[in-house]
């Protein structure tokens, strides 16, 4: 029997790529931004409610130091991979993964200044369109690359640690940030719930991926 080649340890789909690039470039751009530069592009979720619904958007593209930003794009790589797999590497594919994290992201800011209406503090990072990213990629472990049930040992086992981790980030967050602030992990686990119930029509969206490799056994 042949052995199977090993995967290159660097395959990421450009989609994937796409989406740390966006954390890591405007974090390079930001780097010795003010303080009021800062604040107008993140989420307020007290000003959300007021109608300056941008920050929603802008959050994702702020992060609080190179530590977040880097942890998120690495995140972004790895599970973004498979999830641009299952949508496919086209042009038309890479959009539906785009429009995909961006829903993400904007479902767990949402969702963050709902359980939060009059908070005044400002949440910034592309960390809930990652988690959405997470819970999408845990749908194609339990579909071998395909998409499996929303509710498959994958899904729950990955949701389950996440939920885990979180609870851990909402005692000592303020390491990810570089002492900075906290953590909005709320805002992770409805981004990872968010991309476990959004994948589908995205998918639909999307036609077919790339073909899976046959076993050539």
């Amino acid at each position: 029997m042949a052995r199977e080649r090993p995967e290159p340890i660097f395959n990421a789909p450009w989609p994937a790529l796409l989406a740390a690039a966006s954390i890591l470039a405007p974090n390079a751009i930001l780097m010795n931004a003010d303080e009021p530069t800062i604040l107008s592009l993140a989420l307020v979720p007290r000003d959300f409610w007021a109608g300056h619904w941008t920050g929603v958007v802008t959050m994702m593209f702020v992060h609080g130091g190179w530590l977040h930003a880097l942890m998120n794009a690495a995140f972004a790589v790895a599970f973004g991979a498979p999830v641009a797999r299952l949508l496919g590497t086209s042009a038309r594919g890479g959009a539906v993964f785009a429009l995909f994290y961006m829903a993400c992201g904007i479902g767990s800011g949402v969702g963050y200044a709902i359980l939060h209406p009059d908070a005044m503090g400002p949440v910034v990072g592309a960390s809930g369109a990652v988690s959405g990213l997470m819970g999408a990629a845990a749908r194609t472990m339990d579909g071998r690359g395909g998409l499996g049930p929303m509710f498959g040992p994958q899904v729950l086992s990955l949701g389950l640690g996440w939920l885990v981790v979180n609870l851990v980030m909402a005692v000592a967050g303020g390491l990810l940030t570089g002492g900075a602030g906290g953590v909005a992990w709320e805002a992770h686990l409805i981004g990872f719930a968010v991309g476990v119930l959004v994948i589908g029509p995205f998918v639909r969206w999307a036609g077919p991926g790339d073909p899976a490799p046959r076993d050539p056994h």
